[in-house]
């Protein structure tokens, strides 16, 4: 125990002498005042050497430039920040070794220590205190009082050192430039070495040994580049040259500035104007005329009844201007409305405002399009040939047999008839009793079969023509041995049923609603009827055969219009108020969507072809959907001012039509070409008129012949009118 005692006492004191050899802070901070002291003896000494001519020179020049600034400023000199000075202090550390802080610097921030050691702190944190920073003790440097502008202009004026003063806002203090640095400033100034010693001008000394080489630095043969024209760039500039002489290089000719202007020319020709898109030229005041002339012909300078007739006249009807004649320009006196009249037309111009319209001269023939000449698309429905009379109420609609020798025709007086074509004779009639709405011929000749609506029942009637082996072929369709109805006949409401009508020799289909219209399968033995108030039954398709009726088998979206089977394929069209959707029956699902953007549809029909169709409305407008093309219309032909009652395609010859309630039935031209990459060709051909308007209804059906140019108009006047070329 007591070794170690006296070992830790030797230890104790061994850290005492060591102490006592370490300097303090105080003494570092003198060693570092003495570096620095020794450092400025050493820059002044290298500036002794300079002239004293130079030194007056420069001090007289130096002062004269900064004697005004020193007078208006006061005590707020040059702001010569010392934060790079503090940074080099204070990057410094205090305890670091004395062989650390003897390497020397060049830096003329190392040579005068920073007062104080806030850092690179900015002094807006310093701006609502009362110091400024801290020295190297660690005690506040306090801010000195700001003199009085007053005061510290009257303390300028009376140092004649003022100029060299700097005030250092860093450490809050003023420093007075020596000769020297005002010498090093003013050299910097002219962008001059800062060191008078320092010479730009050294002669070039030659390192290399001349004398004793053998060999020179490269023995190259010059390359014949140097001395021989290129001939790549021979064939550049031959081949600009070339481009300018055909033109394909075009210089900008220089602008050449007219000598001659128009002295009463328009505003807007002028090129510094019209270089704004924005500006408008001001119409021009009219010029003065004969009448304004101060010595105007006798013809011009109206009598005293006609100024006496002026007042009695209007404001806006009177001359503003009335001649009078002066023997010379002397004695014409002030016009009194002057002034009126410049401000009324600073009022125009600047009350009035201006637009810009650009005018095209178009010929209006040029936008129209370019159609085929009439003559050339002949033949087509022109004039009426026959009218068949007989019926004594509107006729609803008529249809035409497969062969075109007979039509039939259904009406509101509740008659069916038969007609010869082209005889006018009428060979058969149906009674009904009610308003028949639809009829429609079997599509095969073999079978002239006549399917007619009443009411709720669709009638299919034997029309009696053909030969004995045709009509037993009728009769043996038309028989039911056992009436048929739907499984859910149960129900309140039946929904079909299949009845033998002995009256008319037929089949009477009874639904439960009314039906609006029927139409015929290609192959003659499917048709269907349409209902628009069966709901989810409204449309329904009967096979004759097998005396067999089955629901559409798709979902109806709004009440049903029409529905029409495709002449080639087995696809279906159902037409509602808004938009035609087609339906593929084999593989029982939606196909297309065609949007008719129409406000209700009245009727369709389908092309022979069977990519186009044509939509009727009740506005008048006429669709002609190509469905290879799109769904939306291709064109849309607003024909009729009234309800298109009906639309029908020809079979054979590129024609269609459309009839109204205007008394008017359109005739179209539509060509159809088998490449897909052309447009189906439009024209309207003749206007067929002839009907009578019966309560507010003119015609109600066309048909065309299945072989000839001939159209069949049936019409409220109970006329139905033949046209033929």
């Amino acid at each position: 125990m007591g070794a170690n005692k006296k070992e830790s006492v030797e230890v104790d004191k061994k850290k005492k002498n060591s102490k006592k050899n370490q300097p303090t802070k105080k003494e570092k901070h003198n060693t570092e005042e003495s570096v620095f002291a020794q450092k400025l003896e050493d820059t002044a000494t290298d500036y002794k050497e300079i002239s004293a001519d130079d030194d007056s020179e420069d001090y007289k020049s130096v002062g004269e430039s900064e004697a005004g600034d020193g007078e208006s400023s006061g005590d707020e000199g040059i702001h010569n920040t010392g934060s790079s000075e503090g940074l080099a202090i204070d990057g410094q550390s205090e305890d670091s070794e004395p062989d650390q802080g003897a390497e020397e610097s060049d830096s003329s921030e190392d040579e005068v220590a920073p007062r104080n050691t806030v850092g690179d702190v900015p002094l807006e944190w310093y701006m609502d205190e009362k110091h400024i920073g801290y020295d190297i003790a660690g005690k506040k440097i306090k801010k000195k009082e700001k003199q009085d502008k007053l005061d510290s202009f009257l303390a300028n004026v009376d140092d004649s050192k003022n100029w060299r003063k700097i005030y250092d806002e860093y450490n809050d203090e003023e420093v007075e430039l020596t000769k020297e640095e005002t010498k090093l400033v003013r050299r910097v100034l002219k962008g001059k070495a800062p060191h008078a010693d320092f010479d730009p001008y050294v002669p070039y000394v030659d390192w290399f040994k001349w004398e004793d080489a053998k060999h020179p630095l490269s023995n190259a043969p010059e390359p014949k580049s140097r001395f021989i024209p290129s001939k790549w760039e021979a064939k550049k500039v031959l081949g600009l040259v070339r481009a300018i002489r055909k033109g394909y290089i075009k210089f900008d000719k220089p602008k050449e500035e007219p000598r001659f202007y128009m002295l009463w020319g328009d505003d807007a020709s002028s090129s510094e104007k019209t270089g704004h898109l924005s500006y408008i030229p001001a119409p021009k005041p009219n010029l003065p005329g004969h009448e304004e002339s101060y010595n105007p012909s006798l013809e011009y300078i109206p009598t005293q009844e006609e100024i006496n007739s002026y007042q009695l006249m209007d404001e806006e009807d009177r001359p503003k201007f009335i001649p009078k004649r002066f023997t010379s320009l002397r004695s014409i006196p002030a016009y009194e409305n002057a002034v009126k009249d410049s401000f009324e037309r600073c009022l125009d111009l600047y009350l009035c405002p201006r637009v810009r319209k650009k005018r095209i001269n178009i010929d209006p023939e040029s936008l129209k399009p370019k159609l085929p000449s009439r003559k050339d698309l002949r033949p087509y429905p022109a004039t009426c040939y026959l009218e068949y009379r007989g019926h004594k109420g509107a006729v609803m609609s008529i249809s035409t047999e497969a062969s075109g020798q007979w039509i039939a025709s259904g009406s509101s007086d509740g008659t069916v008839r038969l007609w010869e074509v082209e005889t006018c004779r009428c060979i058969k009639v149906w009674e009904f009793g009610e308003i028949v709405q639809y009829v429609a011929w079997n599509p095969l000749p073999e079978l002239p079969i006549l399917a007619v609506t009443v009411g709720q029942d669709v009638f299919l009637l034997n029309s009696g023509l053909g030969n004995e082996e045709i009509q037993r072929k009728v009769k043996e369709l038309l028989q039911v041995e056992t009436p048929t109805a739907p499984e859910d006949s149960g129900n309140k409401v039946s929904g079909w049923s299949w009845l033998q009508d002995d009256e008319h020799e037929g089949i009477r289909l009874r639904h439960f609603k009314a039906v609006y219209s029927v139409e015929w399968h290609r192959k003659g033995d499917y048709f269907s009827t349409v209902m628009p108030a069966g709901d989810s039954k409204a449309i329904l398709i009967h096979q004759l055969s097998k005396k067999f009726t089955q629901r559409h088998p798709f979902k109806l979206h709004g009440l049903p219009v029409s529905a029409v089977f495709h002449p080639t394929r087995s696809i279906f069209f159902v037409s509602t108020k808004k938009n035609v959707r087609v339906y593929d029956l084999l593989k029982q699902k939606l196909i297309k969507k065609l949007e008719t953007g129409l406000r209700e549809v009245s009727s369709i029909s389908i092309h022979p072809a069977g990519d186009n169709v044509i939509v009727g409305s009740r506005e008048g407008k006429l669709c002609w959907f190509d469905m290879d093309l799109s769904s939306k219309p291709y064109k849309v032909l607003k024909c009729h001012p009234k309800d298109i009652t009906n639309v029908a395609f020809h079979r054979s010859y590129p024609l269609f039509a459309s009839c109204s309630d205007d008394c008017t039935a359109y005739v179209f031209h539509g060509t159809v070409y088998s490449d897909l990459n052309q447009n189906p060709l439009i024209v309207p051909l003749e206007i067929l008129r002839g009907h009578a308007s019966s309560n507010g209804r003119g015609v109600l059906d066309c048909k065309f012949h299945p072989r000839q140019p001939w159209l069949f108009t049936a019409g409220a006047d109970s006329l139905i009118k033949l046209y033929c070329h």
